[in-house]
């Protein structure tokens, strides 16, 4: 087949590269950069069998318009080159927030050998070895699955915009919703097609799907503090950490419970599962109480929370915020917006604030009202943490920035 694969930034090289190797022709175009200017315009009048692009390339894009060959996204191509020799068992994570969470819950409950891709890494299980780090695009699922089956092991991958279907079982972590792919599609529809080859399909609340693989997570788990139970096929198993009641890691949780049931395997190693650094994890300096919940997914509800927990730790009502987003960190795909930092800003109302990233339009409400001080403007999220370390003399600090942890 004569096949253009588009977008070498997120994957497209190693797409076509795989087709290749199995002896298509294959174009490989950069479609953002535009580091191929020449192949670019010859493929505009070239005929094609077939054509690739990632899920959040504009539909109207030149080399997508008026062509009569199918047009498939990244994760089906990624689908389509994993047909054989799958590790067992895969399954995929996607969604706007809880992935990493879910991902790691996951690979902490699976035995024996495996390996676990997320944002924060790939790593061989059981040693927790690091073995690189890559994006969570759908191409890289590839040489994951090649690390797991090389190993005969599980894997377990978290993706963005959508899952291959490849798997035994996919996640959808949270109903949130936003428009993407200049503006022409919603991510929650998308992730949700995506989805409709996966054996089974496992959803968090609030996602209305019609696919015949479909589990809700309600309909397997159930919280109340520090508990959950999870029933499935005829069995009941009441699992206990304190993570539980903290509603960051509540679904996340209850997510990889269920996944173990619908599996066949034990969830009960959940009740040793501990939090994870940047998010909600918690440290000691200086007689302060640090809650980290510095992440790609940060936004004004899991600050909120942050900050009612590390008042409840402290014992005190004294607490110092850092709070922004890292400017030029292209791999945060959603936004923490100037409105949401502020209206975490203005119900948290901290002693202190540390300010890292750009800084809002000195004429909102909350900064002309005079109830906004910014006690430090920083450029990196380390930065911001050391300036509250210094600036903070009792209470907590909380970090909420978001950035790629």
């Amino acid at each position: 087949m004569q096949i253009l694969v588009l977008d070498t930034i997120h994957g497209g090289r190693e797409i076509g590269g795989r087709y290749a190797s199995q002896g298509h022709y294959v174009d490989v175009v950069d479609v953002y950069k535009r580091s191929t200017p020449a192949l670019a315009e010859m493929a505009t009048t070239r005929t094609y069998d077939l054509i690739i692009a990632p899920v959040h390339l504009d539909p109207a894009h030149p080399l997508l318009a008026n062509r009569h060959a199918p047009i498939i996204s990244h994760h089906e191509a990624v689908c389509r080159l994993l047909r054989d020799a799958l590790p067992v068992p895969m399954i995929e994570i996607t969604g706007t927030r809880g992935k990493t969470t879910t991902a790691h819950a996951l690979a902490h409950l699976l035995p024996g050998k495996g390996v676990l891709h997320t944002s924060t890494g790939t790593y061989s299980y059981p040693a927790k070895d690091l073995l690189g780090t890559r994006s969570i695009t759908p191409a890289s699922v590839l040489s994951a699955v090649d690390a797991a089956s090389k190993m005969h092991g599980w894997l377990v991958a978290e993706l963005s915009l959508g899952v291959t279907g490849a798997g035994d079982l996919a996640i959808i972590t949270s109903s949130e919703d936003y428009p993407f792919a200049a503006g022409k599609k919603q991510a929650l529809p998308e992730k949700i097609a995506s989805a409709r080859k996966a054996k089974h399909l496992l959803v968090a609340d609030g996602i209305v799907c019609d696919h015949g693989n479909v589990v809700q997570v309600e309909d397997v788990a159930r919280c109340k503090g520090m508990n959950c139970t999870v029933e499935w096929g005829g069995k009941r198993i009441v699992l206990t950490n304190p993570l539980f009641s903290l509603p960051p890691y509540r679904l996340p949780l209850m997510l990889a419970a269920a996944a173990a049931m619908i599996l066949k395997m034990d969830p009960t190693p959940l009740n040793h599962f501990a939090a994870l650094p940047g998010r909600m994890s918690v440290s000691h300096e200086k007689e302060l109480i640090i809650v980290d919940n510095a992440n790609s997914g940060t936004n004004a509800a899991t600050t909120l929370c942050a900050a009612r927990y590390a008042r409840y730790l402290a014992g005190t009502g004294d607490l110092t915020l850092v709070i922004g987003q890292v400017e030029g960190d292209g791999k945060v795909c959603e936004g923490f917006s100037f409105a949401q930092i502020l209206e975490a800003i203005g119900s948290i109302r901290p002693r202190k604030l540390i300010w890292v990233g750009r800084l809002p339009d000195l004429d909102s409400d909350l900064i002309r009202s005079g109830q906004m001080n910014i006690d430090a403007h920083c450029t990196t999220f380390n930065e911001g943490r050391r300036a509250a370390v210094e600036k903070t003399e009792r209470g907590s600090i909380v970090l909420a920035v978001k950035t790629w942890r």
